[in-house]
């Protein structure tokens, strides 16, 4: 890999100012390139960055590129008051290689079958922030956020993972814009009770979305093209298109007493008004065994669902010491459903039409500290779920023209997702970081540093209330019992490194824990995802203050393993992780 450096010199004393470029090469074609510039000018602030991003993937079908812009601004209008703003851009586009079936993955996770699978995002986030200090006590924020962006991807699916992709067919494609913006306050005030401190906070915030979503045939080309051939394709199966204007009103309220100096308490709580609409159609095609179409039926789909949600929360801390400190937490949960997950059709996955929220609690106790060289967390958590929403395997169903749901015969079963029941999740987790070297007096040691880090989970789970047959008792999807990350950090004066193992046990994909089928030579979406193990390597040695070089290897031990069994894009079908990787970088900081 090559690099480009430049050098701004600071023109004087009272000007600050930083400028990074950075060129990183890798394995599979991978081209980076990341530039910052970053300085104070008496009142103002600035920091921004501009990231490059090219490559051709490690397998057949997989090349992308990035353009992401960020710009950070500071204006210091008062020694109490600060203005700021964000802005972040991104323009991606990737050719998707597409998933594999169990037995493709084993014969050669680098395969692939598409050649006509893009996904496109054009993603533009935006922050204004106002900060002032009334006083020692008082301090106050308001902000105003935005999102404007849109995300489209097409391409050639079917649940029939081994399916050659048949070049003259229409594909899939998928196009959502999203406009969405918001305001939130927050003040935060600190009295005293009976000669003890205390601290109030109360906020509110609104959020406005202006979503849309486009289902339908996409050109039968293999380029990157984004737009509807309805006229072409005027009987393709999945066609819809929904507006989703959707509010969101809270406020929300807590306040910290202390009990005693190392003893408080936290009680919180939260008011949302939620109310989520959707305005538009879908098309329901009925063909005869022939595959001639017999009926051809437009349904609108308009729903107005407006709830009110209250919850609360308690936190308690005791510091025995400066360094130490005990805390539980006590807080109920909630997760909404969007119409915009109901309505989008994957050829792998079915939603439940009458889908609902869930609710539930969460608790979690620890204890953390330092001592000496010695950093620690242990703790314990849990989580219950009235009405989870998760996936189980069942045969596919579609309504009829009639609005009666029926199931397809001979159709291979598809993940369903919907509110699978009542489930408790809970666990151990712990971090440990050890400086080694960090207790050693002789001179010279300060020279070497050797740090061991540990962060383990044990987390268990089941569903124990489900009338869905086959799920009571099963573990709950993608939680692993285990989750290991430990290794090293290294370093002699300038040469720095690290060595990571990471290890995942078996987690399942669906409520019913369909085991792994090694032979599945057609879906690539039913079974467990089997347990792996990673190893990273890095180094790097810094030459001045200026220049710096690093390298290292991402899966030193080229282990072949996959996270992901995706019903819709970027699959369906299993999602190989990449191989082993090598990458170089040369960095220059004024």
């Amino acid at each position: 890999g090559g690099l480009v450096n430049f050098v701004v010199k600071r023109p004087d004393p009272n000007r600050k100012l930083a400028v990074t470029s950075r060129q990183t090469a890798g394995s599979f074609g991978l081209l980076t390139s990341f530039n910052s510039l970053s300085g104070t000018i008496g009142k103002f602030s600035y920091y921004t960055f501009y990231n490059y991003k090219s490559g051709d993937g490690f397998r057949d079908n997989s090349e992308f590129y990035s353009h992401n812009f960020y710009v950070q601004l500071g204006y210091q209008i008062h020694p109490k008051t600060k203005l700021s703003a964000e802005l972040t851009y991104l323009d991606y586009l990737a050719q998707q290689a597409g998933g594999l079936t169990d037995v493709q993955f084993y014969r050669d996770p680098t395969f692939t079958n598409r050649t006509r699978n893009w996904f496109d995002v054009d993603w533009l986030l935006y922050n204004v922030k106002l900060e002032h200090r009334f006083s020692v006590q008082t301090n106050a924020s308001v902000q105003f956020f935005g999102l404007d962006a849109a995300r489209k991807a097409v391409g050639f699916r079917t649940n029939r993972v081994s399916q050659v992709d048949d070049l003259s067919a229409p594909r899939d494609l998928l196009i959502g814009n999203f406009r969405n913006w918001g305001a939130e306050a927050r003040l935060l005030h600190r009295y005293k009770v009976g000669g003890k401190n205390s601290i109030f906070l109360i906020g509110s915030k609104y959020y406005n979305s202006e979503n849309d979503a486009f289902q339908g045939p996409g050109s039968a080309t293999a380029e990157a093209d984004f737009q509807p051939a309805t006229e072409q394709f005027p009987t393709y199966d999945a066609q819809s298109s929904f507006d989703f204007p959707n509010r969101n009103l809270a406020f929300f309220a807590e306040n910290i007493y202390y009990l005693q100096e190392n003893l408080s308490i936290t009680p919180g709580v939260r008011y949302e008004y939620i109310r989520t609409r959707s305005d538009g159609f879908f098309r329901s095609i009925d063909r005869d065994l022939a595959g001639n179409v017999i009926r051809d039926s437009l349904f609108t789909d308009n729903r107005d669902f407006g709830r009110n949600i209250f919850l609360v929360g308690v936190g308690l801390s005791y510091k025995p010491q400066a360094n130490a400190e005990w805390y539980v937490n006590f807080s109920q949960n909630y997760r909404s459903v969007t119409f915009n997950d109901i309505r989008v059709i994957n050829p792998s996955d079915q939603v439940d039409p009458n889908i609902s929220d869930e609710r539930g609690f969460t608790a979690d106790f620890g204890w953390r500290g330092r001592k000496d060289a010695l950093a620690f967390e242990i703790g314990g958590f849990g989580l219950l779920y009235d009405d989870r929403l998760g996936e189980v395997l069942r045969a596919r169903t579609r309504v009829t023209a009639g609005g009666e749901e029926v199931e397809l015969t001979g159709a291979p079963p598809v993940r369903w997702r919907g509110n699978i029941g009542r489930a408790f999740i809970f666990g151990l987790e712990g971090l440990l970081d050890w400086s080694v070297l960090g207790s050693r007096k002789a001179e010279g040691a300060r020279d070497y540093q050797l740090n061991y880090f540990l962060n383990l989970a044990v987390t268990q789970s089941e569903y124990f209330e489900s009338e869905i047959p086959g799920v009571q008792g099963k573990q709950v999807e993608f939680i692993p019992l285990l989750n290991i990350k430990t290794g090293l950090r290294f370093g002699y004066k300038n040469l720095l490194g690290s060595i990571q193992y990471t290890y995942l046990s078996e987690q399942f994909t669906d409520a019913t824990n369909a085991p792994q089928d090694r032979q599945d030579g057609v879906s690539g979406i039913i079974g467990s995802i089997p347990a792996y193990d990673i190893l990273d390597i890095s180094l790097s040695y810094r030459f001045t203050k200026w220049f710096k070089l690093e390298a290292g290897a991402n899966n030193a031990l080229d282990n072949s393993y996959f996270t992901r069994r995706t019903t819709g894009y970027p699959g369906p079908g299993i999602i190989p992780s990449a191989p082993r990787a090598f990458y170089a970088t040369l960095a220059l900081t004024f």
